[in-house]
């Protein structure tokens, strides 16, 4: 069994930061570069800001569950939250179609799904109760490819 990590945390911005420190902690000893920590921590500031904004809108402010998973060779992070799911085939539909627009001509909402498929390797999400956001990214992948 790989080892694991978790950490739960009201789902407020406030303690978002939490999460991004610990994140730092558990990718540094696991071995990734700076870039592929920074990128991780902007992915995963974006998970959970949608959690912040969106998951409890019209309830009590509930929780964010993370789970680090280090593996082989790199690591998931799963974010999960037991608020308000979304269409997340349309949001990533909504985000394909904006390859082809000017700056000026993109509208708030689903740039953070945009960032999170462009900075990890994988990105999975289950609407079944709640959202959970599963982030997996490699270790010296960039640098394999090249």
């Amino acid at each position: 069994m790989n080892p694991f990590i978790n950490l739960t945390i009201p789902a407020k911005a406030e303690y978002v930061d939490i999460v991004r420190l610990a994140l730092f902690g558990i990718a540094n000893k696991a071995g990734f570069s700076f870039e592929d920590i920074e990128d991780l921590k902007v992915a995963v500031t974006e998970a959970c800001t949608n959690v912040v904004l969106h998951a409890y809108s019209n309830q009590q402010p509930g929780m964010i569950d993370i789970r680090f998973e280090l593996e082989d060779r790199g690591i998931c992070i799963h974010i999960k939250d037991e608020g308000s799911s979304f269409e997340y085939e349309h949001a990533v539909n909504k985000v394909a179609s904006l390859h082809d627009k000017a700056l000026s001509e993109l509208t708030p909402g689903g740039l953070g799904i945009f960032m999170m498929h462009a900075l990890m390797d994988k990105v999975e999400v289950r609407t079944d109760k709640g959202t959970e956001v599963i982030l997996t990214k490699l270790i010296g992948r960039k640098e394999e490819m090249a």
